[in-house]
Protein backbone atom coordinates (compact mmCIF):
# COMPACT_ATOMS: atom_id res chain seq x y z
CA UNK A 1 0.00 0.00 0.00
CA UNK A 2 2.77 2.38 0.99
CA UNK A 3 4.58 1.93 -2.52
CA UNK A 4 1.31 2.73 -4.18
CA UNK A 5 0.63 5.51 -2.63
CA UNK A 6 4.43 7.20 -3.25
CA UNK A 7 3.01 6.05 -7.04
CA UNK A 8 0.25 7.90 -7.09
CA UNK A 9 1.91 10.80 -5.50
CA UNK A 10 4.62 11.03 -7.68
CA UNK A 11 1.80 10.42 -10.59
CA UNK A 12 -0.07 13.37 -9.24
CA UNK A 13 3.28 15.91 -9.60
CA UNK A 14 3.13 16.02 -13.68
CA UNK A 15 -0.37 16.29 -13.86
CA UNK A 16 -0.28 18.92 -11.51
CA UNK A 17 2.31 20.93 -13.71
CA UNK A 18 0.42 20.11 -16.91
CA UNK A 19 -2.46 21.53 -15.57
CA UNK A 20 -1.67 24.55 -13.95
CA UNK A 21 1.00 25.72 -16.63
CA UNK A 22 -2.40 25.33 -18.75
CA UNK A 23 -4.25 27.50 -16.86
CA UNK A 24 -1.31 30.14 -16.21
CA UNK A 25 -1.20 30.53 -20.50
CA UNK A 26 -4.73 30.50 -20.66
CA UNK A 27 -5.54 33.30 -17.59
CA UNK A 28 -2.43 35.26 -19.36
CA UNK A 29 -2.96 35.22 -22.79
CA UNK A 30 -6.51 36.34 -22.55
CA UNK A 31 -6.32 39.20 -25.22
CA UNK A 32 -6.36 42.73 -23.92
CA UNK A 33 -4.37 44.78 -21.26
CA UNK A 34 -5.42 43.82 -17.70
CA UNK A 35 -4.38 47.62 -16.69
CA UNK A 36 -6.19 49.06 -19.19
CA UNK A 37 -9.28 50.84 -17.25
CA UNK A 38 -7.96 50.95 -14.20
CA UNK A 39 -7.84 54.59 -13.65
CA UNK A 40 -11.55 55.33 -13.84
CA UNK A 41 -12.67 57.16 -16.99
CA UNK A 42 -9.16 58.47 -17.83
CA UNK A 43 -6.63 56.70 -19.50
CA UNK A 44 -3.77 55.04 -17.24
CA UNK A 45 -0.41 56.70 -18.40
CA UNK A 46 1.95 54.60 -19.99
CA UNK A 47 4.64 54.89 -16.94
CA UNK A 48 1.96 53.28 -14.59
CA UNK A 49 0.89 50.47 -16.91
CA UNK A 50 4.87 49.67 -17.48
CA UNK A 51 5.29 50.09 -13.81
CA UNK A 52 2.58 47.75 -12.90
CA UNK A 53 3.34 45.06 -15.76
CA UNK A 54 7.43 45.13 -14.18
CA UNK A 55 6.19 44.58 -11.25
CA UNK A 56 3.68 41.35 -11.56
CA UNK A 57 6.72 40.41 -14.28
CA UNK A 58 4.20 40.68 -17.27
CA UNK A 59 7.44 41.45 -19.37
CA UNK A 60 9.10 38.47 -19.22
CA UNK A 61 8.48 35.16 -20.96
CA UNK A 62 5.23 33.22 -20.24
CA UNK A 63 7.48 30.13 -19.09
CA UNK A 64 9.86 32.31 -16.46
CA UNK A 65 6.22 33.89 -15.30
CA UNK A 66 4.88 30.36 -14.27
CA UNK A 67 8.24 29.16 -12.83
CA UNK A 68 8.05 32.00 -10.76
CA UNK A 69 4.95 31.82 -9.40
CA UNK A 70 5.23 27.92 -9.19
CA UNK A 71 8.07 29.51 -6.97
CA UNK A 72 6.21 31.35 -4.88
CA UNK A 73 2.84 28.69 -4.56
CA UNK A 74 5.87 26.20 -3.18
CA UNK A 75 5.63 28.72 0.01
CA UNK A 76 2.40 29.32 0.25
CA UNK A 77 2.22 33.09 -1.59
CA UNK A 78 -0.53 32.92 -4.00
CA UNK A 79 0.63 36.27 -5.46
CA UNK A 80 -1.37 39.71 -4.88
CA UNK A 81 -4.36 41.39 -6.60
CA UNK A 82 -3.80 44.08 -8.82
CA UNK A 83 -5.69 46.36 -6.16
CA UNK A 84 -2.76 45.22 -3.30
CA UNK A 85 -4.70 42.55 -1.74
CA UNK A 86 -3.39 39.29 -1.02
CA UNK A 87 -4.64 36.26 -2.99
CA UNK A 88 -4.20 33.82 0.31
CA UNK A 89 -5.95 35.85 2.88
CA UNK A 90 -9.03 36.15 0.24
CA UNK A 91 -9.07 32.37 -0.22
CA UNK A 92 -8.94 32.07 3.44
CA UNK A 93 -11.70 34.34 3.16
CA UNK A 94 -13.98 32.84 0.96
CA UNK A 95 -13.22 29.10 1.31
CA UNK A 96 -14.71 28.27 4.52
CA UNK A 97 -18.02 29.32 2.68
CA UNK A 98 -17.69 27.10 -0.55
CA UNK A 99 -16.30 24.21 1.81
CA UNK A 100 -19.46 24.08 3.86
CA UNK A 101 -21.73 24.48 0.90
CA UNK A 102 -19.61 21.30 -1.12
CA UNK A 103 -20.04 19.68 2.40
CA UNK A 104 -23.79 20.29 2.62
CA UNK A 105 -24.25 19.41 -1.15
CA UNK A 106 -22.13 16.54 -0.90
CA UNK A 107 -24.20 15.11 1.83
CA UNK A 108 -27.66 15.63 0.21
CA UNK A 109 -27.09 14.30 -3.46
CA UNK A 110 -25.22 11.09 -1.20
CA UNK A 111 -27.56 10.60 1.03
CA UNK A 112 -31.22 10.96 -0.91
CA UNK A 113 -29.35 9.65 -4.01
CA UNK A 114 -28.13 6.55 -2.62
CA UNK A 115 -31.53 5.99 -0.95
CA UNK A 116 -33.63 6.37 -3.91
CA UNK A 117 -30.81 4.35 -6.48
CA UNK A 118 -31.10 1.43 -3.78
CA UNK A 119 -34.33 1.24 -2.71
CA UNK A 120 -35.60 1.95 -6.80
CA UNK A 121 -32.59 -0.89 -7.57
CA UNK A 122 -34.26 -3.22 -5.16
CA UNK A 123 -37.99 -3.43 -5.95
CA UNK A 124 -37.51 -2.99 -9.87
CA UNK A 125 -40.12 -1.55 -12.33
CA UNK A 126 -43.03 -0.37 -10.44
CA UNK A 127 -44.59 3.13 -9.32
CA UNK A 128 -41.98 4.30 -7.06
CA UNK A 129 -39.50 3.50 -9.88
CA UNK A 130 -41.02 5.46 -12.53
CA UNK A 131 -41.33 8.35 -9.97
CA UNK A 132 -37.49 8.27 -9.60
CA UNK A 133 -36.64 7.93 -12.72
CA UNK A 134 -38.92 11.21 -14.14
CA UNK A 135 -37.85 13.70 -10.74
CA UNK A 136 -34.34 12.72 -12.10
CA UNK A 137 -34.89 13.65 -15.29
CA UNK A 138 -36.70 16.61 -14.59
CA UNK A 139 -33.45 17.57 -12.44
CA UNK A 140 -31.39 16.94 -14.81
CA UNK A 141 -33.24 18.75 -17.58
CA UNK A 142 -33.19 21.93 -15.59
CA UNK A 143 -30.40 24.17 -15.38
CA UNK A 144 -28.76 25.18 -11.98
CA UNK A 145 -29.54 28.53 -11.77
CA UNK A 146 -33.24 27.83 -12.53
CA UNK A 147 -33.56 25.56 -9.45
CA UNK A 148 -31.82 28.30 -7.27
CA UNK A 149 -34.20 30.82 -8.39
CA UNK A 150 -37.37 28.78 -8.03
CA UNK A 151 -36.40 27.44 -4.71
CA UNK A 152 -35.25 30.77 -3.63
CA UNK A 153 -38.50 32.56 -4.59
CA UNK A 154 -40.60 29.98 -3.46
CA UNK A 155 -38.99 29.44 -0.22
CA UNK A 156 -37.72 32.64 0.43
CA UNK A 157 -39.86 35.57 -1.22
CA UNK A 158 -43.33 33.44 -1.17
CA UNK A 159 -42.90 31.03 2.13
CA UNK A 160 -40.46 32.75 3.96
CA UNK A 161 -39.04 29.31 5.58
CA UNK A 162 -35.56 30.26 4.45
CA UNK A 163 -33.02 33.18 3.85
CA UNK A 164 -33.00 34.53 0.35
CA UNK A 165 -29.57 35.48 0.56
CA UNK A 166 -27.06 34.19 2.69
CA UNK A 167 -24.81 36.97 3.16
CA UNK A 168 -22.76 36.03 6.76
CA UNK A 169 -19.06 35.05 6.56
CA UNK A 170 -19.08 31.96 7.98
CA UNK A 171 -22.44 31.16 6.83
CA UNK A 172 -24.52 29.27 9.26
CA UNK A 173 -24.91 25.31 8.26
CA UNK A 174 -28.68 25.94 8.46
CA UNK A 175 -28.84 28.74 5.72
CA UNK A 176 -26.81 26.66 3.71
CA UNK A 177 -29.60 23.62 3.41
CA UNK A 178 -31.48 24.86 0.51
CA UNK A 179 -28.39 26.29 -1.73
CA UNK A 180 -26.65 23.38 -1.02
CA UNK A 181 -29.64 21.08 -2.27
CA UNK A 182 -29.35 23.42 -5.60
CA UNK A 183 -25.56 22.96 -6.09
CA UNK A 184 -25.85 19.29 -5.66
CA UNK A 185 -29.64 18.58 -7.44
CA UNK A 186 -27.94 17.64 -10.78
CA UNK A 187 -25.59 15.40 -8.89
CA UNK A 188 -27.75 13.63 -7.06
CA UNK A 189 -30.06 12.65 -9.98
CA UNK A 190 -26.69 11.09 -11.64
CA UNK A 191 -25.99 9.87 -7.88
CA UNK A 192 -29.80 7.99 -8.37
CA UNK A 193 -29.24 6.97 -11.42
CA UNK A 194 -26.41 4.99 -11.35
CA UNK A 195 -27.06 3.37 -8.18
CA UNK A 196 -30.16 2.21 -9.30
CA UNK A 197 -28.44 0.75 -12.70
CA UNK A 198 -25.97 -0.71 -10.58
CA UNK A 199 -27.75 -2.75 -7.76
CA UNK A 200 -30.16 -3.46 -10.54
CA UNK A 201 -27.24 -5.27 -12.45
CA UNK A 202 -25.28 -6.76 -9.53
CA UNK A 203 -28.71 -8.27 -8.15
CA UNK A 204 -28.42 -11.03 -11.26
CA UNK A 205 -25.18 -11.72 -10.66
CA UNK A 206 -23.46 -15.39 -9.43
CA UNK A 207 -22.21 -14.08 -5.81
CA UNK A 208 -25.62 -13.07 -5.07
CA UNK A 209 -27.41 -16.36 -5.83
CA UNK A 210 -25.00 -18.23 -3.60
CA UNK A 211 -25.28 -16.19 -0.93
CA UNK A 212 -29.00 -16.38 -0.93
CA UNK A 213 -28.65 -20.41 -1.76
CA UNK A 214 -26.38 -20.11 1.10
CA UNK A 215 -29.65 -19.12 3.57
CA UNK A 216 -27.46 -15.53 4.43
CA UNK A 217 -30.05 -13.46 5.74
CA UNK A 218 -31.50 -10.78 3.42
CA UNK A 219 -30.09 -7.66 4.87
CA UNK A 220 -26.20 -9.51 5.01
CA UNK A 221 -26.73 -10.01 1.25
CA UNK A 222 -27.77 -6.82 0.34
CA UNK A 223 -25.50 -4.96 2.83
CA UNK A 224 -22.40 -6.95 2.74
CA UNK A 225 -22.29 -8.75 -1.11
CA UNK A 226 -24.77 -6.62 -2.83
CA UNK A 227 -23.74 -2.74 -1.92
CA UNK A 228 -20.28 -3.16 -1.19
CA UNK A 229 -20.02 -4.34 -4.80
CA UNK A 230 -21.99 -1.87 -6.19
CA UNK A 231 -20.52 0.79 -4.51
CA UNK A 232 -17.22 1.33 -6.30
CA UNK A 233 -19.34 3.29 -9.84
CA UNK A 234 -21.03 6.04 -6.97
CA UNK A 235 -18.17 6.67 -5.05
CA UNK A 236 -15.97 7.13 -8.28
CA UNK A 237 -18.53 9.63 -8.88
CA UNK A 238 -18.92 11.40 -5.42
CA UNK A 239 -14.82 11.23 -4.74
CA UNK A 240 -14.77 13.32 -8.47
CA UNK A 241 -17.47 15.31 -7.74
CA UNK A 242 -16.11 17.32 -4.79
CA UNK A 243 -13.76 19.43 -7.00
CA UNK A 244 -16.69 19.68 -9.16
CA UNK A 245 -19.17 20.92 -6.81
CA UNK A 246 -16.51 24.11 -5.80
CA UNK A 247 -15.34 24.84 -9.12
CA UNK A 248 -19.77 24.76 -10.23
CA UNK A 249 -20.83 26.74 -6.87
CA UNK A 250 -20.50 30.33 -8.76
CA UNK A 251 -23.75 30.20 -10.28
CA UNK A 252 -25.24 29.19 -6.60
CA UNK A 253 -23.13 31.76 -4.76
CA UNK A 254 -24.34 34.18 -7.10
CA UNK A 255 -28.10 33.27 -6.82
CA UNK A 256 -27.62 32.98 -3.28
CA UNK A 257 -24.97 35.45 -2.73
CA UNK A 258 -22.84 33.51 -0.50
CA UNK A 259 -19.50 35.01 -0.34
CA UNK A 260 -17.28 31.71 -1.19
CA UNK A 261 -14.75 30.99 -3.77
CA UNK A 262 -17.44 31.08 -6.70
CA UNK A 263 -17.56 34.69 -6.50
CA UNK A 264 -13.84 35.47 -5.93
CA UNK A 265 -13.46 34.17 -9.08
CA UNK A 266 -16.69 35.81 -10.73
CA UNK A 267 -14.92 39.04 -9.20
CA UNK A 268 -11.52 38.31 -10.67
CA UNK A 269 -12.75 37.61 -14.07
CA UNK A 270 -14.88 40.63 -14.28
CA UNK A 271 -11.83 42.83 -13.03
CA UNK A 272 -9.34 41.24 -15.23
CA UNK A 273 -7.41 40.37 -12.10
CA UNK A 274 -5.23 37.05 -13.33
CA UNK A 275 -3.88 36.55 -9.80
CA UNK A 276 -6.88 35.89 -8.27
CA UNK A 277 -8.58 33.44 -10.86
CA UNK A 278 -5.56 31.58 -11.29
CA UNK A 279 -4.95 31.29 -7.69
CA UNK A 280 -8.47 29.58 -7.17
CA UNK A 281 -8.07 27.53 -10.00
CA UNK A 282 -5.24 26.28 -8.89
CA UNK A 283 -6.40 25.51 -5.50
CA UNK A 284 -9.45 23.70 -7.19
CA UNK A 285 -6.93 21.34 -9.23
CA UNK A 286 -5.56 20.14 -5.95
CA UNK A 287 -8.76 19.37 -4.49
CA UNK A 288 -9.37 17.57 -7.42
CA UNK A 289 -6.11 15.36 -7.77
CA UNK A 290 -6.40 14.52 -3.40
CA UNK A 291 -9.80 13.67 -3.86
CA UNK A 292 -9.04 11.44 -6.67
CA UNK A 293 -6.11 9.93 -4.62
CA UNK A 294 -8.49 8.74 -1.83
CA UNK A 295 -10.98 7.53 -4.25
CA UNK A 296 -8.15 4.85 -5.10
CA UNK A 297 -7.49 4.28 -1.60
CA UNK A 298 -11.10 3.82 -0.67
CA UNK A 299 -11.60 0.98 -3.30
CA UNK A 300 -9.91 -1.68 -1.22
CA UNK A 301 -11.38 -0.80 1.60
CA UNK A 302 -14.98 -1.23 0.16
CA UNK A 303 -14.08 -4.28 -1.83
CA UNK A 304 -11.56 -6.41 -0.22
CA UNK A 305 -11.21 -8.74 -3.76
CA UNK A 306 -8.73 -5.20 -4.44
CA UNK A 307 -5.27 -5.23 -3.41
CA UNK A 308 -2.11 -2.46 -4.22
CA UNK A 309 0.97 -4.27 -4.80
Amino acid sequence: MGRYVLRRLLQLVPVFLGTTFLIYWLVWKLPGDPFVGKCGERQCPDAYIALMRERYHLDEPLVVQYLRYLGDLVTGDFGQTFRGLDVGDLIGAAYPNTIRLAVVALLIEAVIGLAAGILTGLRGRGFLDNLVLVSTLFLISLPVFVTGFALQILFGFELGWIKPVVSKSPAPWADLIVPGFVLGSLSMAYVTRLTRASIAENRRADYVRTAIAKGQPGSRVVGVHLLRNSAIPVLTYLGTDIGALMGGAIVTEGVFDIKGIGNLVYDGILGKDGVVVTGVVTLLVLVYLLSNLLVDLLYAVIDPRIRYD
